[in-house]
């Protein structure tokens, strides 16, 4: 359908904005954007996320490498490293990598108390019993630069156990470190068709229209659709630039433990392109997709919202569970954290990606108490798209 109307809707400045870019083109943009927020020349920017993106590879042989004692791994700029915790006492000497033609430092500290997989298992055995002893049901997530497990409690939480006894008391339920952090507000979910388009339904228990966004287009054999977040209204309307609304049939929702997706059908087929500018003047081909467990604390991701429009940052924590009950209950530890800078109600269900590479779709957002201003986001990984559904690339 958003390939039809680029090409059918006649003439009118709207129609010749639009710019379709592919790879090299699209990751030029977000080196730009990434420059604007680090002080780094374009030129610096677009280098670094360069490399960022051709060093999975290295990382990927580095966690073989260590499995054993693997603590954390994660990434760094200006000048792009990597850094890896490692668990024991033996030293292992820093080392220097040519990737993508320039010299990548690979930094080893030693001395971490668990692995990052032990970190990972004992979040999940342990996760139910630490919310049970909370007022509020806290946020947790596994640090890889620390190798602790951040737990992020309310404020009146922290303030009943001040000092170190809330942070050991917790340590010793899950049996690694903790890290304790506080936020004001709590977590809560936010909430020409292609992805990072406005999505609007109605809320049939309570009558209001919400608006979402949309994430990236979806196939089942010859079944066209895009996905936007299960929480999202269940019947959506796409209203093109000329304000002609086209329906989207709801085919299904996922939304318990480590997935908050739904699935809207299209009567024609759908281009494998999303908006990524916040003004929708450029919308971008999907080349592929990165997995979670191929994604790095520290890489620069970009994600696109209806609200907030378009922007860059840094991944925080890989393995993230939200606070309070947004996953029909708990929420596993399966969602990816994202430090901002922006995140707002209707950016639900867009997409996250770098260049033309598909990352997830955006869940929810926790909030600064003072201004309200974006603390961190948090999105579902292109992992869980529903079982039939493919991520349409091309």
């Amino acid at each position: 359908m958003a390939a039809a109307l680029l090409v059918t809707i006649p003439g009118g400045a709207w129609a010749q904005a639009v710019a379709r870019l592919d790879g090299n083109a699209a990751l030029a943009l977000d080196a730009a954007e990434y420059a604007s927020l680090s002080g780094q020349t374009p030129m610096a920017a677009a280098h670094e996320l360069a490399v960022q993106e051709a060093s999975v590879p290295l990382t990927d042989s580095l966690k073989a490498e260590f499995a054993d004692r693997l603590a954390g791994l994660s990434v760094g700029h200006a000048p792009f490293h990597i850094d890896i915790l490692l668990t024991g006492d033996a030293p292992v000497a820093d080392r220097v990598v040519q990737v993508a033609g320039s010299p990548v430092l690979v930094r080893f500290r030693t001395g971490a108390y668990a692995t990052h997989r032990q970190l990972v298992v004992a979040l999940a055995l342990h996760q139910t019993e630490i919310r049970a002893s909370l007022t509020q049901p806290p946020g947790i997530g596994v640090d890889p630069r620390i190798g602790a497990l951040v737990v992020m409690v309310a404020r009146a939480d922290a303030e009943a156990e001040p000092g170190d006894a809330l942070r050991d008391r917790i340590a010793r339920i899950a049996g690694v470190p903790v890290r304790i952090a506080t936020l004001d507000a709590p977590d809560s979910d936010l909430a020409d068709v292609q992805g990072g388009a406005r999505l609007t339904g109605i809320d049939p228990g309570n009558g209001r229209r919400y608006a979402c966004t949309s994430g990236f287009v979806v196939r089942r054999g010859s079944d066209s659709a895009v996905v936007t977040a299960a929480h999202c209204p269940d019947n959506l309307v796409w209203t093109d630039a000329e304000r002609r609304e086209h329906p989207l049939p709801f085919l299904g929702q996922w939304g318990w433990g480590y997935q908050d997706v739904q699935v809207n059908g299209s009567p024609v087929s759908l281009s494998p392109a999303f908006w990524s500018d916040t003004a929708k003047t450029i919308s971008r081909r999907v080349t592929g997709q990165r997995s979670r467990n191929r994604t790095r604390a520290g890489d620069i991701v970009c994600h696109r919202g209806e609200r907030t429009g378009y922007s860059c940052a840094e991944v925080w924590i890989p393995d993230f569970a939200p606070a309070g009950d947004l996953c029909g209950g708990g929420c596993t530890p399966t969602w990816v954290a994202v430090r901002g800078p922006t995140c707002r109600s209707g950016d639900s269900g867009g997409p996250v990606f770098l260049g033309g590479m598909a990352y997830g779709i955006v869940k929810g957002g926790s909030y600064r108490g003072g201004d309200g201003s974006c603390a961190f986001y948090y999105y579902m990984s292109v992992d869980f798209l529903p079982d039939g559904w493919s991520l349409a690339t091309g």
